[in-house]
């Protein structure tokens, strides 16, 4: 059985991709997201489950700086909606439930149920971190809110679920490994991912852009980023829906090329159904 590396604790949402995404492999947890690209480079995993975008929170940062980076390859892409769960210590009733602890990120997420019930937050490094602590120091009073992943590796009792006010927050995840493994480009839908650097001339980026549209490529994603702290020196990162091999996608990466000084493909790899759009550009 294989290993898959995520950034967290058991429990995590992340942790929760690896199951959904592959729950043949051996979940890894590491501290950072170099340690999971580390894993994978070092053999200690197959695959790494990276976060790149939140619906709510937009780019996770640092991450399109360390894709390019990292020597691996996008092979899989995975969505999570991001479904709150209350815990606490088995046999404690909700009624005694006065405080819980989360990531920063997830009690804003709460909280109008918090409040109709009166009860206190604390933000917390880590929401799976904060189920293990609550399993090991015992406080009747106190809750968690993570993943009910998070509530079975831990032993707790799940008081509610779901408690999030809008039901569309979703994280975006992409699946690495050492070596690339292209789908058939006949074999349904598909999605490429590069980053890109234009030649220092007028108009390159808007000249570049112009291959996608003529040849009906849809570009779901197309985000800029500063390459060692410089203003001059801009990175962008696109996925595209489609295989280069398929004649439009070829012909619309080839116009790229032409304006770029630099363009390095990440991944050729299966779309989520749930997640194509199929359109164009």
């Amino acid at each position: 059985m294989g290993k898959i590396a995520f950034q967290g604790e058991l429990g995590a949402y992340s942790h929760e991709a690896c199951v959904q995404a592959h729950p043949d492999h051996t979940p890894l947890p590491c501290a950072t997201f170099e340690d999971c690209i580390a894993a994978v480079r070092d053999h200690r995993a197959d695959l790494a489950m990276l976060p790149v975008e939140n619906s709510t929170y937009g780019r996770v940062a640092d991450i399109h700086r360390l894709l390019p980076e990292s020597g691996l390859h996008i092979v899989g892409e995975a969505f999570i909606r991001v479904r709150i769960a209350l815990m606490a210590l088995p046999g404690v009733p909700l009624e005694d439930i006065r405080h819980v602890r989360a990531h920063l990120v997830l009690i804003p997420q709460a909280r109008g149920w918090l409040d109709a019930r009166g009860i206190t937050s604390e933000a917390a490094a880590d929401s799976a971190g904060a189920a293990a602590e609550l399993a090991e120091h015992g406080e009747r009073s106190e809750g968690v809110l993570a993943s009910v992943l998070a509530a079975q590796t831990y032993g707790l009792h799940v008081l509610a679920r779901d408690i999030e006010d809008h039901g569309h927050n979703t994280t975006r995840f992409v699946i690495m490994s050492r070596t690339p493994d292209w789908p058939r480009p006949d074999n349904g839908p598909v999605k490429t991912t590069f980053v890109f650097r234009v030649r220092n001339m007028p108009a390159a980026l808007y000249k570049a852009m112009g291959g996608f549209a003529t040849n009906g490529v849809n570009m779901v994603k197309l985000e800029s980023y500063m390459i060692d702290g410089q203003f001059t020196a801009t990175q962008f990162y696109s996925d595209i829906e489609g295989h280069p091999e398929d004649p439009p996608v070829a012909r619309a990466l080839e116009e790229l090329a032409y304006f770029c000084s630099e363009l390095n493909i990440l991944g050729v790899y299966p779309a989520d159904p749930d997640h194509f759009d199929g359109g164009a550009a």
